[in-house]
């Protein structure tokens, strides 16, 4: 009995003390990471977002960029906005639940196409360019189906959008999904495993592209750890699969100009199912294969993302020849080898269509 009785206090010490590491640590993390923009509330929400106005004599429509899991708004910010600075009106924002924006009734990701749709309506965006990476590519299709008035065309870079081979995602975003056992998760062993995994991740993340220097620092990312964005974070993940079940087949509805970007050696999504089935299910979309880009291409690539912002608002650009320009410049990218596995899907489990 007594050795029951230790194993519990054991235990129950145990939780309080991740509970307190966790705490601590989320301390640093938010004071190192403060918001950069403004806040407003929508749809039950205080919404953290960057406006930057359009400038005289833009020669760009306005641009909304959706960030994907695990991230926030200055992944997208830090490598476009100096390229598109005095071309376009931009808006940027923490996702629902992510960086410092709170989740409110944004648990769908129709709900958050939704959100997005009346921040614009709030700063005076009538039409855009919405640019979506990797889990921002399955909202940018759920707001241009629901708000295909407000979209003026679409960028996907590395993006998720079909159903996948079993459907399958990490163990650990359906354990914080979970409500009760996914809440202890969060609040006690998600901090301090994710600080020990995020070097690591990150790195398999941009592979075979190098990570540009103080990355996970200056974009903020371990904002996702703390435990509101973490549980948000899963529950996104957790319902990617059924949402691309259900919302693909109605993809050809979609008329706006669309381009999508991806790299041959995404480690993180199937390219040859999501990219491949958005070419064939949009009507008029473009491709562009990039050779040994990983899923990063808003860093590795911004200049590439810039042509596609500008053949999506009707320039004659030679994406083509734009995409063989980076591939120049990471030929001999090798970070990650023989640590990062390779991600492959046989071609034969395409997403339907």
């Amino acid at each position: 009995m007594n050795l029951i009785f230790a194993a519990l206090f054991f235990l129950i010490a145990s939780v309080f003390a991740l509970a307190g590491v966790t705490r601590a640590g989320l301390w640093v993390v938010e004071r190192r990471n403060p918001p950069v923009g403004q806040f407003t509330e929508i749809n039950g929400a205080r919404i953290h977002y960057v406006h930057i106005p359009a400038p005289a004599g833009g020669d760009l429509p306005p641009v909304v960029f959706i960030h994907g899991a695990s991230a926030n708004l200055n992944d997208q910010m830090l490598p476009l906005r100096p390229l598109l600075e005095g071309r376009a009106e931009m808006l940027f924002f923490d996702r629902p639940g992510f960086g410092w924006s709170e989740r409110g009734n944004n648990e769908t990701l129709a709900a958050q196409g939704d959100t997005i749709a009346a921040l614009m309506d709030r700063l005076g965006l009538a039409k855009a360019i919405i640019v979506g990476h990797s889990f921002g590519g399955a909202v940018t299709t759920a707001f241009a189906r629901n708000h295909p008035e407000k979209t003026l065309g679409l960028v996907f870079l590395a993006p998720v959008s079909h159903p996948w081979p079993g459907g399958a995602t990490a163990w650990y975003y359906k354990l914080t999904a979970t409500p009760a056992v996914g809440r202890l998760f969060s609040e006690t062993l998600a901090y301090p495993a994710g600080m020990l995994q995020l070097g690591n991740a990150t790195a398999c993340v941009f592979s075979p592209n190098k990570v540009p220097e103080g990355y996970i620092a200056n974009a903020a990312i371990p904002l996702v750890l703390r435990p509101s964005a973490f549980r948000a974070n899963a529950i996104d993940v957790a319902q990617l699969y059924e949402y691309t079940r259900t919302a693909s087949p109605h993809y050809r509805e979609i008329s706006a100009p669309t381009v999508v970007i991806s790299g041959d050696r995404d480690k993180v999504v199937y390219a040859t199912i999501h990219s491949v089935a958005l070419e064939r299910d949009i009507p008029g979309a473009e491709l562009v294969w990039v050779h040994n880009l990983g899923h990063k291409p808003d860093w590795i690539a911004p200049d590439l993302v810039v042509g596609a912002i500008e053949k999506a608002a009707g320039a004659a650009i030679d994406l083509l020849a734009m995409a063989r320009t980076v591939e120049s410049r990471v030929a001999g990218d090798t970070q990650g080898a023989g640590r990062c596995p390779e991600l492959k899907a046989p071609d034969a489990e395409l997403a339907p269509g």
